[in-house]
């Protein structure tokens, strides 16, 4: 049997009963190197949500230990930041000696990876909504003194209204107070410096939450133009030019982008970590209160009475044809004939 159908294969219903009692299993979402994501539906409600089913029998006994407290510790993150609009909702865990259920909302429109790959670039506008709900996201992540580590396109869904949902929690980290993190994790292209050097150097400081605001930076410039700022065929001048903060705005998609964004990518790409723009400045910052102001000076009143000003104005342009030349009483006597209806 191909490797394909034994993963289209659900696991046995007796090794998870609960799910099958309360959900019913569809179609294949997705697959990940130890897990499937197929869509589901609740029984009771009809309500769709996706299913990711870990199967902790297809991983070496060692590896599989692993993996169970990982998957256990990403659930206890996970409902630490539920509740959030743009945080994905976990909706329930169901765990066996083999596997492990986690039920997922359903996000229809998929990864904003494959999303961005279908339009290749965003413009400012939507650019703008789609950062500042990351940006807010982000936030609240924070805000639990959790640090995410592994922030990409790939990792935030979108839903029917194109609303952004943060999900995967795996690297995710619940910070003590002053906690600096020193392992490698991530994805290559969204790196931190800072995250980096504890790789390269005994002595490096470590990181801590500032790693996801660099993310950050990583995802708008690509959102914006079509790639990411560092990328390079060659992963280690493409580490080197992360390290050393080498990126620029000369490419000409740039062209028509305002100063803005360039300018908020910037606060977010700063190699020093101390120096870097924190979430709350990035949310205040003027590419996403340009909105905010141009909405405050609406006035509904005023506009409506600009409108009919204009209006008024169009129908006296149009009757200047009909409208007779005033005439002066001097004239009149000087020259009787000139009006058309004196001469009748």
């Amino acid at each position: 049997m191909a490797k394909d159908e034994e993963d289209d294969l659900l696991p046995d219903k007796d090794a998870a009963k609960g799910f099958y009692a309360k959900y019913e299993p569809k179609e294949i979402l997705g697959r990940g190197i130890s897990s499937t994501v197929r869509r589901c539906i609740e029984k009771e409600t009809g309500k769709e949500f996706a299913a990711k089913i870990i199967d902790l029998g297809a991983i070496e006994s060692g590896d599989s230990n692993h993996m169970l407290e990982a998957t256990r510790q990403e659930i206890q993150i996970l409902r630490q930041v539920m509740g959030h609009k743009y945080i994905i909702e976990l909706q329930d865990v169901f765990e066996s000696d083999a596997f492990i259920f986690l039920v997922f909302e359903l996000c229809r429109q998929g990864e904003l990876f494959d999303y961005l790959t279908s339009v290749v670039t965003l413009s400012e506008k939507k650019s703008r909504y789609i950062m500042r709900q990351i940006f807010e996201g982000v936030d609240y992540i924070h805000s639990k003194n959790i640090v995410h580590r592994d922030l990409k396109p790939e990792n935030i869904l979108l839903d029917d209204c194109l609303n952004v949902k943060i999900t995967d929690f795996g690297f995710a980290r619940k910070l003590k107070e002053g906690e600096k993190l020193f392992d490698l994790c991530g994805t290559p292209g969204y790196l931190a410096p800072e995250t980096l050097k504890c790789n390269m150097f005994e002595d490096a400081p470590g990181y801590s939450k500032e790693v996801d605001i660099w993310a950050c930076g990583v995802i708008m410039f690509t959102l914006l133009v079509g790639c990411p700022p560092f990328w390079h065929r060659k992963q280690m001048v493409m580490l080197r030019n992360i390290m050393e903060g080498k990126y620029s705005f000369t490419s000409p998609e740039w062209a028509d982008i305002s100063e803005d964004p360039k300018d908020l990518i910037r606060k977010c790409l700063v190699v020093d970590p101390s120096k870097r723009i924190t979430v709350t400045e990035a949310l205040k910052h003027p590419f996403f209160n340009t909105v905010l102001r141009k909405q405050s000076q609406f006035n509904a009143r005023k506009k409506f009475q600009f409108a009919i000003l204009c209006i008024r104005a169009m129908v006296r342009i149009k009757r200047l044809r009909y409208t007779p030349e005033p005439l002066r009483a001097e004239d009149a006597l000087r020259d009787p004939y000139r009006i058309k209806v004196l001469r009748k």
